[in-house]
């Protein structure tokens, strides 16, 4: 086995890196990398296959176990830096940064979202709080959904603070950008989903629907909701029962409400998908 890289100390707030990793932040550099805030995050992306170009540490943590651990999961030709905390500020954009901070790549070859028996799918259009919308992905797996489509004008999945936000799951889930919600309907209905509009009110009540076979669950951005005209190219709306006087949830909790429901029908003895 071969000797694994050092640690090489960079200690500049003038260094060329520090533009790279804020390109990545902003997700404005041509190389596609996205900035991975957070040593347990950088750990999901590597073991979710994720290609770790450059690891920035703060050089205080260095001699800490969950530093070695990290430096163990790092395969290849990984950059890894060691900086003091005020050029690991300029690293990150978090405003209390962890300590740790990465560039990391996208698998070339994403899962198909459809691709199993039953599929379950979120379609998030027009989601533009960017930890609502890495709430949601993590709601989405933690249900058992199939993947994810994100339409629209949504936040940016693979922006840190949505990669933040879904604690990890974003590495795994297979999420898909789509220009609008209906290319989106358009691209479940073709792979025989059926398409609900989770709307917050004036639909089908979301405990009677029948959420067992391939179903795709549509949820709209805070505030406007889902566009009209994808609620009408929807093949049902279903709503969420609420007590009043409360008329609406958050987003990423509706549609972990309704991820939830589809996950319960399926395990339900007998049950059967069509």
């Amino acid at each position: 086995m071969s000797a694994r890289q050092p640690f090489r100390s960079v200690t500049s707030r003038q260094n060329p890196l520090i533009g790279r990793f804020r390109d990545a932040a902003r997700r404005s550099g041509r190389d596609d990398l996205v900035l991975i805030e957070g040593g347990t995050l950088v750990l999901d992306a590597a073991r979710a296959g994720w290609t770790l170009v450059s690891v920035a540490v703060a050089d205080d943590l260095l001699d800490g176990n969950a530093v070695r651990s990290l430096d163990s999961a790092l395969e290849g030709p990984v950059d890894r830096l060691a900086v003091p905390r005020r050029v690991l500020s300029a690293l990150s954009p978090a405003k209390t940064p962890s300590g740790v901070v990465a560039l990391a790549r996208a698998p070339g070859r994403i899962a198909d979202p459809f691709g199993t028996d039953a599929p379950l799918v979120a379609i998030a259009s027009g989601v533009q709080d960017p930890g609502n919308l890495g709430a949601l992905a993590r709601a989405a797996e933690a249900a058992g959904a199939t993947g994810m489509l994100v339409c629209g004008v949504s936040a940016d999945p693979f922006g840190w603070k949505a990669l933040r936000g879904s604690m990890g799951s974003a590495f795994r889930l297979p999420l898909v950008r789509c220009p609008s919600a209906e290319e989106g309907i358009a691209a479940a209905r073709a792979r025989g989903l059926r398409v609900l509009a989770l709307t917050a009110r004036d639909g089908e009540s979301l405990y009677d629907v029948d959420l067992r076979g391939p179903s795709a669950l549509m949820v709209g951005g805070e505030g406007a909701g889902l566009p009209a005209q994808a609620v009408a190219r929807a093949d049902a709306r279903v709503t969420i029962p609420m007590h009043p006087p409360v008329e609406s949830l958050n987003v990423a909790a509706a549609a972990a409400i309704a991820l939830y429901e589809a996950a319960r029908q399926r395990r339900a003895p007998g049950a059967s998908q069509s």
